[in-house]
C-alpha cells in the first residue's frame, strides 16, 4: 500500500476490533447499545472516506485530513493527528447523540468513556512505535509542546472530554439548529487540521528536517505501526 490515507485507516481498524472484542467479552454496561455507538461512529469515518474516494463532498474536517494525506509532505504523526481530530472533535459526539434518545444519554456515559479509553490506549501504543518510523520525531514532540501553540493545539484529552459535551448539546437539538451546530463543529475541526498541517515558521522548518529522515514507504510504515 502506497497511500498515506491507509495510515489512519489502519489505526481505526485496530480501534474498532478492540471495541468489538470488549463487546463480545461483556466489557461494557450495555453491549447492544455500545455496538450501535461503534457502528454509528465508524460509519461517519467510512462514509467520509468513501465519498472522498468518489470525488463527492464530505465534511470539511475530513476533507482537510484526506487532502493533506495526498500531498505526501507531512509526518506520519500529522496524518494521525488530523484524522483523530476529525473523528473525535466532530464524529464522536455526533455518534453518541445519535445512538440513544436525549433522555437516555446519561446512561451511555460510562460506555462512552470506555470507547474513549480504547482510543487513548491505541494512540499511546502507536506513539510508542513512531520512533521506529521517524527517529527524529522527538524533536518535533518537544518543540511542538513547548514552543509552538499551533502544533500543540490538538489535545487528545481535551478532545475526548469535549466530545461528551458535544453529544449533550446535540441531543437537545433537531432540524436546522442541529445542522448549524454540526456545521460549526466541522468548521472548527477543519481549522484545527489546517494548523496541524501548517505549523508555525520554526516548527515547520523542523518538520521538514524530521521528514527527511522518516520512513517513506507507506507499506513499511503500516508494518511498523501494526
Amino acid at each position: 500500500m502506497k497511500d498515506p490515507l491507509g495510515i489512519f485507516a489502519s489505526l481505526y481498524l485496530d480501534v474498532t476490533k478492540s471495541v468489538r472484542e470488549g463487546i463480545l467479552h461483556n466489557g461494557y454496561q450495555d453491549g447492544p447499545r455500545m455496538e450501535r455507538l461503534d457502528v454509528v461512529f465508524a460509519n461517519r469515518y467510512l462514509e467520509a472516506y468513501d465519498a472522498y474516494r468518489q470525488g463527492l463532498p464530505c465534511t470539511k474536517s475530513w476533507q482537510t485530513a484526506f487532502d493533506a494525506a495526498k500531498s505526501f509532505d507531512l509526518l506520519v504523526l500529522q496524518y494521525l493527528l488530523m484524522g483523530m481530530n476529525a473523528h473525535i472533535n466532530l464524529d464522536l459526539g455526533i455518534a453518541a447523540a445519535e445512538t440513544v434518545p436525549a433522555d437516555q444519554l446519561p446512561q451511555l456515559e460510562a460506555d462512552f468513556n470506555g470507547i474513549n479509553q480504547v482510543l487513548a490506549e491505541k494512540i499511546d501504543a502507536v506513539q510508542d512505535k513512531l520512533s521506529d518510523v521517524s527517529p527524529l520525531l522527538f524533536l518535533v514532540d518537544w518543540f511542538g509542546k513547548k514552543k509552538d501553540e499551533h502544533f500543540a493545539a490538538f489535545s487528545l484529552i481535551a478532545a475526548r472530554k469535549n466530545a461528551w459535551k458535544v453529544a449533550n448539546r446535540l441531543s437537545k437539538l433537531s432540524g436546522e439548529a442541529k445542522y448549524l451546530e454540526i456545521n460549526k463543529l466541522d468548521k472548527s475541526a477543519a481549522k484545527l487540521n489546517q494548523l496541524i498541517s501548517k505549523p508555525g515558521f520554526f516548527l515547520g522548518g523542523l518538520v521538514k528536517l524530521v521528514k527527511r529522515f522518516e520512513l517513506k514507504d507507506v507499506g513499511k510504515v503500516l508494518d511498523f505501526l501494526a
